[in-house]
């Protein structure tokens, strides 16, 4: 049976002045936030700018050097069973002793000890129907380790939404996913917020195949921050005074359009989309390295 996870009262998510740094270097500083029931909040910025960081105060893996963040009403860190999560891809082992159907149950019954005896077929039910929102029914049956990037991508997220959580979590949710997939996968997660409530963190480096979706904008850069609707923040007055540096904000075809003319060691570029700010297509300005929180998964 699945457990719909519901905040009675209030936001589904809360900052409130909050603010985290590692080896004396802010990546953000009093965050003062809240999210509702089935808002889609997109989180952008630069490597290293504290995305995935944020993330993973939520989760209750790392503490804030300042201020309180809660879920569904409690603090972080005792709020996990009200929590989906898409982590960042990662290749699974080959020898994975799970089938592709398997990993997207443990979303449903994960939480259990011992093995599944039986058949259930309510539960059967659910994860074919997970399996087939998220175009994956092809290789249902097949051992997880030897499926690509994308396809193990697309069970992840299966299995993220499975319990409808009340707040779901995405780190680059869409990386390695085709045109195709990327819109089965984002249509799947608006569908979930729009029918259980479910408010999401969508962590990305690319708005554009959600621009459709999201309610509100936190970019993250130099140590600061901005909130608001994508047509607040995604401008260049607003881009160019986060950065500090001249940024110039195009929409072309509903598409959002980003090109910075002077980078000068201000601007840091997703590894896999040379020469465009995060939020964007394209853009000019030259690739630079991560920083070291960057690789390090802050």
């Amino acid at each position: 049976m699945t457990t719909t996870h519901q905040t009675e009262t209030g936001p589904a998510l809360e900052l409130r002045g909050a603010g985290i740094g590692f080896n004396g270097r802010t990546l953000w500083q009093d965050v003062n936030l809240r999210i509702q029931p089935g808002e889609f909040l997109a989180v952008l910025g630069p490597n290293g700018s504290g995305k995935s960081t944020l993330l993973k105060v939520l989760l209750g893996l790392y503490e804030l050097d300042e201020g309180e963040a809660f879920l569904a009403g409690r603090p972080a860190e005792k709020a996990r069973a009200d929590v989906g999560y898409i982590p960042q891809r990662h290749t699974m082992d080959p020898n994975t002793p799970l089938r592709a159907r398997d990993l997207v149950a443990l979303g449903l019954d994960g939480h259990r000890y011992g093995f599944r005896f039986g058949k259930n077929k309510a539960l059967q039910a659910k994860v074919d129907h997970l399996l087939e929102a998220v175009g994956a029914t092809g290789y249902a049956d097949m051992p997880v380790g030897v499926l690509s990037g994308g396809e193990q991508q697309r069970l992840r997220a299966a299995q993220a939404i499975a319990d409808q959580p009340a707040v779901l979590l995405c780190d680059e949710p869409l990386h390695s996913l085709d045109l195709y997939h990327q819109e089965a996968v984002t249509a799947l997660l608006n569908q979930q917020r729009a029918e259980n409530g479910t408010a999401i963190v969508f962590v990305t480096h690319e708005i554009n195949p959600v621009l459709d979706y999201v309610d509100r904008v936190l970019y993250f850069a130099q140590g600061q921050y901005r909130l608001g609707t994508p047509d607040e923040i995604m401008t260049s007055e607003t881009l160019t005074e986060l950065y500090g540096a001249p940024v110039e904000v195009l929409r072309h075809n509903g598409r959002v359009l980003v090109y910075a003319s002077h980078a000068e060691g201000h601007f840091c570029c997703d590894d896999e989309s040379v020469g465009a700010l995060p939020g964007t297509s394209t853009g000019a300005i030259p690739t630079l390295e991560a920083t070291g929180a960057e690789r390090q998964g802050r």
